[in-house]
């Protein structure tokens, strides 16, 4: 996911636009034609299934299995672009975007809230298909939220079905506290922002760089990449930052995996692929690239 940042680089701007709406959705969803195969390109999302350790990749073409060795690999050979991406559990998922068009030719092409139980082998519809295009999905405390782009609305939903839409706001990528329900942080072109009571209202997080991505870890560490690539840390909800190492391209999407105590980070970053850090993002390997 991407930020508005037109004024620092417009390459990352461009960027912004596919991701928050700001262009009209192709009737296809923009996919790439049939047969075509495009590989972990543009990626939207990030995940670990805890189940099993393995990192999946939620592109526009697809979704990947990432495996630390070997080629990644489309789940069930379906190009559906899947934009907002979440694990929330042992083999299940939750996303958004826009269909594959060899299995449904719903109009406007928007999948709303979608779910999957067997890895992303098959996805069931749960709620606002064709009515919205989830570009962030996130599930803490018994709920789920999400950013809609095509009503630029932070949403909120106990029971997956009935949302309640708590505010407007531009965004690229959010947040949730892990301790608190209340407190979100959310990437916009103007800055970070914060909110403390589910994302109905929010403030400028004053002296915060300007991040593009970001990722809370459990332990309570905030992970976030500026557009040029630059990866911070903040160990106090975002108050302040510290600077860590650099992924070498603009960051699409990340996620924090905690392992044996240790925050495994990985960063998408365009015409870098997939990078992996194990030293909180001071260092980057390559997990994957095309």
């Amino acid at each position: 996911m991407s930020a508005t940042v037109a004024a620092v680089a417009a390459g990352t701007a461009a960027v912004f636009l596919t991701q928050t709406g700001g262009s009209a959705a192709p009737q296809n969803g923009g996919l790439p034609p049939l047969g075509v195969e495009t590989g972990v390109v543009h990626v939207h999302g990030l995940g670990v299934d805890p189940g099993d350790g393995v990192l999946y990749a939620a592109t526009h073409s697809g979704l990947f299995r990432v495996p630390e060795e070997g080629r990644a690999s489309r789940v069930a050979n379906r190009s559906q672009d899947t934009m907002g991406f979440s694990i929330v559990g042992p083999g299940q998922f939750i996303g958004s975007g826009h269909p594959d068009p060899r299995e449904d030719d719903v109009r406007p092409p928007l999948l709303g809230l979608i779910e999957s139980g067997d890895r992303g082998e098959t996805w069931d519809r749960v709620s606002l298909h064709g009515k919205a295009d989830f570009h962030a999905l996130h599930a803490a405390h018994g709920q789920v939220y999400g950013y809609d782009s095509t009503s630029q609305s932070f949403m909120v939903t106990r029971d997956r079905e009935n949302w309640d839409r708590r505010s407007r706001l531009p965004m690229a990528d959010f947040e949730v506290d892990p301790v608190d329900a209340d407190v979100v942080l959310a990437t916009t072109q103007q800055g970070l922002v914060r909110s403390r009571d589910g994302g109905r209202t929010w403030a400028a997080v004053e002296g915060a760089p300007l991040l593009v991505v970001l990722s809370w870890a459990p332990q309570g560490h905030v992970y976030g990449v500026t557009p040029d690539g630059a990866v911070r840390r903040s160990a106090d909800g975002g108050a302040s930052w510290s600077e860590r190492g650099r992924v070498g391209g603009e960051p699409e999407a990340m996620t924090v995996d905690v392992r044996d105590g240790v925050e495994m980070l990985y960063v998408a970053a365009s015409e870098r692929g997939i990078l992996a850090s194990a030293d909180e993002g001071r260092t980057f390997t390559t997990r994957y690239a095309e």
